[in-house]
């Protein structure tokens, strides 16, 4: 069976084909059972009571704010009820909570599955439309158009559309061992799979190794695909591999890594198990917690469950 991880398993039906139908869009926003989820510089409400859920506020107390140019999207449709985003800026929450928003990182463990998920698509788009409010062919201001999905310079005529940028993320494994690293901005027992944005012209494979061995300067043959995450920080496509290491000496970029270290598979799997079970101990070497597909590469690995 598939495992779905963090951010993974959207239930929208996204409708793509009808985003483009602006007295389509204009009547889902006018359905009483329309809902919008409000993000606050990037940072989602939650609701009042013992379950943490979103906050999908109706439509009519964000119908002012949506006059003014507020960015909307529209995210899909769940059993024919629409379900939009709305950037609410630093201020205006809406439907009356008492809650702070927060950050998407910390609250989309706390989520059901496919929560977490469409929390993911409207982060993703609505901090890509914070970031590309001029044409990068002209310079102009650009609309947005097609429900929140096509942003269209009315200067040049050039059209601009939402990306995932593709991120190899890898353990390089040797018999028993496996290497892991940690960069700078880790605490300093805190260590991951090494990864990487793809470059133009790449292989996913050749990502991997490329990107190995810069970090380490450990030598990659084979690469084995497992799965792959959104990750809306802000919008990119981890995309998990084990791989062959065919060297073990390693020589660490310092611009990339603080260091580099082989684990023995038992390690791993105890680290695994700390880091599902609660916060870090400082005292002791640390993985991500489960929100990341680094921590389910190392577990599907020191278990068995996955080899080259």
């Amino acid at each position: 069976m598939e495992e779905i991880y963090c951010f993974a398993g959207n239930p929208l039906d996204r409708a793509s084909e009808r985003r483009r139908d602006a007295a389509w869009i204009a009547g889902l926003l006018d359905d009483p059972a329309a809902r919008i989820l409000p993000l606050c510089e990037l940072r989602p409400l939650i609701r009042d009571g013992e379950a943490v859920e979103l906050d999908w506020q109706p439509v009519a107390p964000w119908r002012e704010t949506i006059k003014r140019g507020a960015t909307l999207v529209f995210l899909g449709l769940e059993e024919g009820r629409p379900y939009f985003a709305i950037d609410a800026g630093s201020a205006e929450i809406g439907g009356g909570s008492d809650r702070e928003p927060i950050d998407a990182r910390s609250l989309a463990p706390l989520l059901p599955g496919g929560e977490a998920a469409i929390l993911a698509e409207a982060r993703s788009l609505i901090d890509w439309h914070a970031r590309h409010g001029f044409c990068a062919q002209c310079g102009s201001p650009t609309r947005v158009e097609s429900a929140g999905w096509v942003r269209r310079c009315p200067e040049c005529k050039a059209s601009h559309y939402p990306r995932s940028d593709p991120v190899t993320i890898m353990l390089a494994v040797r018999g028993d061992y496996g290497l892991l690293g940690r960069n700078r901005r880790r605490p300093s027992a805190r260590f991951s799979c090494l990864a990487g944005f793809m470059e133009p012209g790449e292989t996913l494979e050749e990502s991997v190794r490329r990107e190995v061995r810069e970090e380490s300067g450990v030598h990659v043959g084979r690469v084995k695909y497992l799965a792959c995450q959104p990750w809306p920080f802000p919008s990119s496509l981890m995309m998990g591999f084990i791989c062959e290491a065919l060297s073990k000496e390693i020589t660490v970029d310092p611009e990339e890594l603080a260091e580099a270290r082989w684990f023995h598979r038992d390690e791993i799997r105890a680290m695994v198990a700390r880091a599902a079970s609660g916060p870090d101990d400082p005292t002791q070497v640390s993985l991500p917690g489960p929100v990341a597909i680094a921590h389910h590469i190392c577990r599907r690995w020191s278990n068995g469950l996955d080899s080259l």
